[in-house]
């Protein structure tokens, strides 16, 4: 199509929808007299505040997040349990609403006539949009390369799956084996092209976006491997579950249409809890300060008369997805602790902390200030500890899966300060890194309270790093 008849096209395109715009505009106003409703302030203003009310529910429970391949059956079923919820505390609002009134009335049950209406009319308009997003992909629209971990009977299977339902938006660009023998390999025209020591350059250069991990149960080592390699990267990772997985409910199942697959390391804490738990830290963090507002100024004037320089410092440390933020804590330390032996942990006798400074970590109370790393969004309130840059990339040579930390935000407490003293020596940080691990495939809201609960029996009973 040369320039000239696709302007034509695109004028009578114009032609047609603004005249046709016009004349729905003028029969909705002059026939209709909607208009005289919708310019009512009674109309306008409850309409603009349910439609945000709905809005913060629908976040809150995470029907937002990145869709991919999700069933429609599931968004639906989302949704149901959603509206239900949110229907009755509008309801509950509006017969609190009467009752401070004292109006005694049966309209207020015409809510549920709303949400038949809110419902069907959502669920319609969820359905359109995931079945074109569907139809996109299956056109070719937004596809993923996917690379499969493996070559053998169940990593064929999976390939057979991902062909066979082009709904999934993956193709299978790539297989990496486990041993060298087996490159040069293929099945259904897609070989074996590297190993998985090489497993960052192949991520790369064939710009992939998911892994699937077929290997067998004697290959464990193999399999860690692969999931460190890929840690600094943003990567949807699956993994052939074995029969005794399966059977035994061990692993996490996720299906891929007919093929059962396991999540590895899924973020398990809801949408809507990961919003709670940020609006948590918020309100936790001021009270944090505003409480102990006298004891850190009677802390600051103990440091500044036990030694010279400043009360508090800042370090650099490493945050969410390895972002480089600098932490606020009391200086616990003689000033230049650091000058003659570069980045060093500190250990139960260190001569470099002050005589104040050792009281003030055995009760935490040079954590205090991190609250105000909690409101910026550096921290949370509960998480694993942050890092220097110095260790993490050491630490993530010398210890599998440390990286993994950095998956979510770290804490001003965590399970592993609860359970485990001061990093000393590198089996400290080993131990540690199991605890924090723990707390990751674990993330809830109930696990935060205790440990915020155990927290405040380690700083009143000194528990930690001096027992």
């Amino acid at each position: 199509m040369n320039k000239k008849i696709e302007k034509i096209f695109v004028l009578l395109t114009d032609f047609v929808t603004i005249n046709f715009a016009w004349l729905l505009f003028f029969y909705l106003r002059v026939e209709t007299g909607w208009f005289s409703l919708i310019s009512q302030p009674d109309f306008l203003l409850p309409m603009f505040a349910i439609y945000f009310y709905w809005i913060v529910v629908f976040t809150f429970v995470g029907m937002y997040r990145t869709w991919f391949a999700l069933s429609r059956l599931d968004e639906i079923s989302t949704l149901f349990k959603t509206t239900f919820v949110g229907i009755f505390i509008i309801f509950f609002i509006i017969l609190y609403d009467d009752y401070v009134r004292d109006v005694q009335s049966a309209n207020r049950f015409f809510i549920f006539f709303y949400w038949g209406i809110f419902f069907v009319a959502v669920g319609i308009g969820r359905l359109f949009i995931r079945s074109l997003q569907r139809q996109l992909l299956t056109r070719g629209y937004g596809r993923r390369n996917a690379l499969i971990v493996g070559f053998n009977k169940k990593a064929n299977e999976v390939h057979d799956s991902v062909i066979r339902f082009r709904q999934l938006g993956l193709d299978v660009v790539a297989y990496t084996a486990a041993h060298d023998e087996e490159i040069g390999k293929e099945y259904k025209g897609i070989k074996v092209i590297d190993v998985v020591a090489n497993l960052e350059k192949v991520i790369d250069e064939k710009n992939i976006a998911n892994i699937i991990i077929s290997l067998g149960r004697n290959e464990e080592d193999i399999i860690v491997d692969v999931i460190e390699r890929c840690g600094d990267k943003n990567i949807e990772i699956k993994m052939v579950p074995d029969l005794y997985e399966i059977i035994s409910g061990q692993a996490k199942i996720s299906q891929l249409y007919s093929f059962p697959l396991i999540d590895i390391m899924p973020e398990l804490m809801p949408e809507w809890e990961k919003k709670l738990k940020r609006v948590m830290d918020v309100v936790l963090s001021l009270i944090m300060l505003l409480l102990t507002l006298p004891v850190m100024i009677f802390t600051a004037l103990l440091i500044k008369l036990d030694s010279i320089g400043p009360v508090f410092y800042r370090q650099e440390r490493s945050g969410l997805n390895g972002k480089i933020f600098r932490i606020l804590k009391f200086r616990t330390m003689y000033i230049d602790a650091e000058k003659h032996t570069g980045p060093v942990w500190s250990t139960k006798d260190d001569p470099r902390i002050t005589r104040i400074g050792k009281y003030v970590r055995k009760f935490r109370l040079d954590e205090i200030p991190q609250a105000y790393n909690v409101l910026k969004g550096d921290m949370s309130f509960v998480g694993p500890r942050p890092e220097r840059p110095f260790f993490v990339e050491k630490l993530s040579h010398e210890v599998p899966l440390y990286k993994r930390r950095l998956k979510v935000r770290p804490g001003i407490t965590g399970w592993a300060q609860v359970k485990h003293k001061y990093d000393e020596t590198i089996e400290d940080v080993k131990v540690k890194l199991r605890y924090d691990l723990f707390y990751i495939e674990n993330m809830s809201l109930r696990l935060d309270f205790k440990i915020i609960f155990k927290t405040v029996f380690v700083v009143f009973f000194g528990k930690g790093h001096y027992e």
